[in-house]
C-alpha cells in the first residue's frame, strides 16, 4: 500500500463545481473559482478518492508519490 499520494488538478479541465471541495474540505478548496489541492502530497484518505472520482470532467488525479500509478480516477 502506498504511503504518499500525490494530487493534482488539472486547471484546464476543471469546472469549478466545487464537488471536490465539499467532499474533501480537508484536501481541496476553490482559488478564483477553481478548485486546488491544500497539498501536492498527502497520505492515503478515502475522501481524496471520492472527490477524485465525483469530479464530473475528471480534473483531479491521484497517483501513488513512490511508482506514479494512477490511483484516481478509475481508468
Amino acid at each position: 500500500m502506498s504511503t504518499a499520494w500525490r494530487v493534482s488538478v488539472d486547471p484546464h479541465r476543471c469546472i469549478g463545481a466545487g464537488i471536490c471541495a465539499g467532499t474533501a474540505p480537508q484536501h481541496f478548496h476553490l482559488v478564483d473559482g477553481l478548485s486546488a489541492p491544500l497539498a501536492e502530497t498527502v497520505l492515503p484518505a478515502d475522501p481524496v478518492i471520492d472527490a477524485a472520482e465525483s469530479c464530473p470532467v475528471e480534473a483531479i488525479t491521484v497517483q501513488d508519490a513512490g511508482d506514479h500509478r494512477l490511483i484516481a480516477p478509475e481508468p
